[in-house]
């Protein structure tokens, strides 16, 4: 995220994670559920990723939460918790003047500096593995109710959670002219910052049936105007509440945009950044969402 500091503050109360939405580090393996850490006291733990709060809200949990990070906006009721910032923008002393019982972090919290000096403490720290996959939220989910000690609740929330996902992914699986797409983060500048692999938005957009347009580099990057060309998009895929939005005009009167299939279709999704990109319980209900918008009848219910 040292790159993109500016962008880090523009998408911090947006994402997670992205992001639960990553928006440079590369997804983590996720470990078995039976080696995770579990919390001795869970009367005043820390959320730190979108993700994880939804989880835990999910799990009917949410009693043990003090606080949540910006990227926590999901359910509306996690919104009346303090705030401890931005999940890769942490300060360590925000997140220990609550005088925690635990910190449940999503991999990817930071800066570095700031995690180590919070795993140096005395307060027990629980990172989550991030994965971009199907097995990734269901290992996410288990991997939170061990840490707060209800794993039958977990295992229940990730079963019904798997069987929403299978039923998405069958009705993507039978998509034949699967449609190329383009996420873009952001265009300040003029400037087009797009998705490559081992991204969230790389992740969503297999699931859902579509080709990632942009397969040569992992992370988010800005794109040349050749790229853009090269890349050929039949379909733009943006967030549709991330800082100042550039109009549906703008966007396609850039003239390495407007040289694309979707520049010439006008063909452009907007869609929550938390809800597209969160992998989290809602993700099967997003799948479905972006599938419907891509193909419309091809996907079936």
């Amino acid at each position: 995220m040292a790159l993109f500091p500016k962008l880090a503050r523009v998408f911090g109360s947006i994402l997670g994670p992205v992001i639960g939405i990553s928006l440079v580090f590369a997804a983590q393996p996720a470990r078995a559920a039976e080696d995770a850490a579990v919390f001795a006291d869970t009367s005043k733990i820390v959320a730190i990723g979108g993700s994880i709060t939804e989880i835990v809200y999910a799990l009917g949990e949410q009693r043990h939460l003090a606080v949540r990070d910006s990227t926590s906006r999901y359910p509306e009721a996690a919104l009346k918790l303090p705030d401890v910032g931005y999940m890769r923008q942490l300060s360590p002393e925000g997140v220990l003047s609550i005088n925690p019982s635990g910190i449940l972090a999503l991999h990817g919290s930071g800066p570095k500096e700031a995690v180590d000096v919070l795993k140096k403490t005395s307060i027990p720290f629980i990172e989550v593995p991030e994965r971009y996959d199907n097995e990734g939220i269901l290992e996410k989910i288990r991997l939170v109710g061990k840490a707060l000690g209800v794993d039958t609740k977990a295992d229940a929330l990730a079963a019904e959670v798997e069987t929403r996902l299978k039923a998405a992914e069958k009705r993507t699986a039978l998509i034949k002219d699967r449609k190329r797409i383009l996420f873009i983060l952001s265009t300040q500048g003029g400037k087009i910052l797009a998705s490559g692999s081992h991204t969230a938005a790389d992740g969503i957009i297999r699931l859902a049936g579509g080709i990632n347009a942009i397969d040569g580099f992992s992370g988010y990057k800005q794109l040349s105007d050749e790229a853009i060309i090269t890349a050929r998009p039949d379909v733009i895929l943006m967030m549709n509440n991330a800082g100042p939005a550039m109009s549906d005009e703008e966007l396609f009167g850039n003239p390495s945009i407007a040289s694309t299939p979707a520049g010439a279709a006008r063909k452009l999704i907007r869609m929550d950044g938390g809800y597209l990109l969160g992998f989290g319980p809602r993700t099967a209900g997003a799948i479905h969402d972006l599938a419907v918008s891509l193909y419309g009848g091809q996907v079936t219910d």
